[in-house]
């Protein structure tokens, strides 16, 4: 077994493999760009060493400066983790020159299955089934309009040297083609320095589903099953789930097989996965081949009961598998949710800044894989991803529950983050019915995410909880003040409590010191709340329903987020509300006239100049950051009447790009 093993990543997945390393009791070291002197891989590791400016390109991409932080402290094996040189071959072949073992399959397997068209050739000699399309990269447009053609419409342009979903485009026209080839070349040589491009059929109504693969040096090869990950939102994964709640049981070992096979034909070892994107009528089809660690691989953990990352490096120190095919279990399900820096309301819109409060949920069948601490910053420089929340349940449905409560418990302030939107997806009937696709996202919430719906019972009840904590803040108020002897605090008995627009009449019938019993509508309800002023988590029972919910303070009330849904909740008493009813609502400014820019980034492109009309909903520029193009829309029509930037500009977090008149 290795004494030192050096982590050529940052953030979570180099806080995950600290963790087993410290179980297993190997050495560590951590290698940190400019922008991550203060992240919390660096505070976990036994020993850190920097490795230059926050750019990737010149830190966590540069091979020579990891080999030199492999021989400033000795390091014997490195583990890439995933993205950055995980998949790199030019990267594994340089650490073996070195004499240092990298964690991870052979050199030969790495250039086989990175190149997506290569990959394909093999699958097919492999017998392992193919989507129809293209195996050579697009000369030019008149070639990928004459193969869109042959093959027929939609179709998928896709990056050779892809991943994450970057340099991929769905195409229904010849237009949206031609369209779709310019981006996905511009996206495929900013992101991995090759412009090649390939076409395949794109399959309707496609389930994302892939299989987890694992080898030792001594020819053993098995599956430890598949994981469900077909949620996702412009090819990124959102939600990810294992078992898949559409597999039989023949598809299931037919798929397993087939992945074998595939990794068998390329003389596999460590961790991979084999990706199929599987139709409605269970007939799937090889997309790619994973040469690493993925990121969704806890719920494959939860499911087996394995640590693949302990697996990876034992089978890189020579060590068999400890186990065979037949021996393989899964027991429970288990469900991931990706926490990310990103503005669901502003069309997912990456998100910076300090954490200002952060904290993690806890609980028996919950595991948060993080990288990030209270305090600290989401850079500009790396991916938006705060952190990966997993639920494990008996079944499906104890999972998706207890993903759903941990989600209302996670606190996080600063960055505008994701959590609703998560919420919003797993309370979604069609995902808890489990009709699953590739296309569910923008299917039920489109391109922008305006907030999750509560069923009017659930209101009833907040409003209810909402008197509760207005009641105990009152409470513990008047009991600081120093009142006199014998003095009592007498709350109002009537209040109003006006919900997301919505007014709720509440009376309270009993309110003693551990208990409010309060009437709304039709219903009597027993309120009590394990909450502290100034804790923005509050956990509630409501007639022996319990849920939680966050409440952060207002003059007269809350903002309260539960469910997906984040409500202005105001607490008035009778008299309040009514004189608060004849007071004139406040007109607010007209925020349509400029565009800002949400985040720091590169302009790519202009689309418009002075004079133009635009429509609501129409592309104004490109605007690059956080390792992605994101394009950036009219809110609504207007005429553009100044245009402050240019290409290659680059701008300021909310810098006025364009005016329009």
């Amino acid at each position: 077994m290795f004494e030192t093993l050096l982590i050529a990543n940052r953030g979570e997945i180099a806080c995950r493999v600290i963790k087993t390393c410290r179980r297993l009791g190997i050495r560590t070291v951590a290698v940190y760009s400019d922008a991550d002197a203060d992240a919390l891989h660096v505070a976990m590791a036994d020993e850190a060493v920097r490795i230059g400016p926050p750019p990737a390109a010149l830190s966590y991409l540069s091979i020579e400066a990891i080999l030199d932080a492999c021989r400033r402290t000795g390091a014997q094996a490195v583990h890439p983790g995933y993205g950055f040189l995980s998949e790199r071959a030019a990267f594994a072949r340089a650490l073996e020159a070195a004499g240092i073992t990298f964690v991870g399959p052979p050199v030969s397997a790495i250039e086989a299955m990175g190149d997506k068209i290569e990959s394909k050739r093999l699958a097919r000699a492999a017998g392992v089934s193919t989507v129809p399309g293209t195996l050579d990269a697009i000369a030019d447009p008149d070639e990928a309009r004459r193969i869109a053609r042959e093959i027929g419409y939609p179709v998928m342009v896709k990056a050779s040297a892809g991943g994450g979903g970057k340099g991929m485009r769905i195409a229904r026209d010849e237009r949206e083609l031609l369209e779709g080839l310019a981006r996905a070349r511009s996206e495929a040589r900013s992101a991995f320095g090759d412009e090649r491009v390939f076409l395949e059929k794109f399959v309707e109504e496609p389930r994302h589903i892939e299989i987890q693969v694992l080898g030792d040096k001594h020819g053993n090869i098995v599956h430890l099953g598949e994981r469900e990950c077909s949620i996702q939102r412009r090819h990124q994964k959102v939600i990810e789930e294992a078992p898949s709640p559409f597999l039989d049981k023949a598809t299931r070992r037919a798929m397993g097989e087939q992945a074998v096979a595939l990794a068998r034909a390329v003389g596999y070892y460590s961790a991979g996965t084999v990706e199929f994107i599987v139709d409605r009528h269970r007939n799937f089809y090889f997309l790619e081949m994973n040469t690493r660690l993925q990121v969704e691989h806890p719920v494959t953990e939860l499911v087996t009961g394995l640590d693949l990352v302990e697996l990876m490096i034992r089978v890189a120190a020579g060590e068999p598998l400890p186990f065979r095919q037949e021996d393989v279990r899964l027991e429970g399900w288990a469900i991931e949710a990706r926490v990310y820096a990103e503005d669901p309301s502003r069309g997912f819109l990456p998100s910076v800044g300090r954490l200002v409060r952060y904290r993690e949920p806890v609980g028996k069948e919950i595991r948060v894989d993080s990288g990030v601490y209270e305090g600290g910053e989401v850079s500009i420089h790396y991916d938006p991803m705060i952190a990966k929340l997993c639920a494990r349940g008996h079944d499906r449905r104890a999972a998706i529950a207890a993903a759903r409560e941990a989600l209302d418990a996670f606190l996080i302030r600063g960055p505008v983050h994701n959590i609703g939107f998560l919420s919003a997806l797993l309370a979604h009937p069609r995902f808890q019915e489990g009709r699953l696709s590739t296309g569910f996202i923008a299917e039920e919430f489109g391109e922008r995410f305006r907030g999750g719906e509560l069923p009017l019972a659930r209101l009833e009840e907040i409003a209810a909880v909402a008197v509760r904590l207005r009641l105990e803040r009152a409470r513990r108020d008047a009991r600081a003040g120093g009142k006199l002897p014998g003095w009592r605090y007498r709350p109002e008995r009537d209040w109003v409590v006006q919900l997301g627009g919505v007014c709720f009449p509440v009376t309270v019938l009993a309110d003693e010191e551990e208990q409010s019993v309060l009437h709304i509508v039709d219903r009597h309800l027993e309120v009590t709340a394990d909450w502290r002023p100034g804790d923005p988590v509050v956990r509630v029972r409501v007639t022996g329903s319990s849920f939680t919910l966050q409440a952060d303070p207002l003059p007269e009330g809350w903002v309260i987020r539960h469910g997906g849904a984040e409500l202005e909740t105001l607490v008035r008493s009778r008299r309040a509300a009514e004189l608060a009813a004849r007071i004139p609502e406040k007109v607010r400014a007209d925020a349509g006239k400029t565009l800002r820019s949400p985040m720091p980034g590169l302009i790519v492109s202009v689309a418009v100049q002075p004079g133009d009309e635009v429509k609501a909903g129409q592309d104004l520029c490109i605007l690059e950051a956080m390792k992605m193009e994101n394009v950036l829309k009219a809110e609504q029509d207007g005429r553009v009447e100044e245009v402050r930037v240019r290409p290659r500009d680059t701008v300021a977090a909310d810098q006025v790009l364009i005016t329009f008149g």
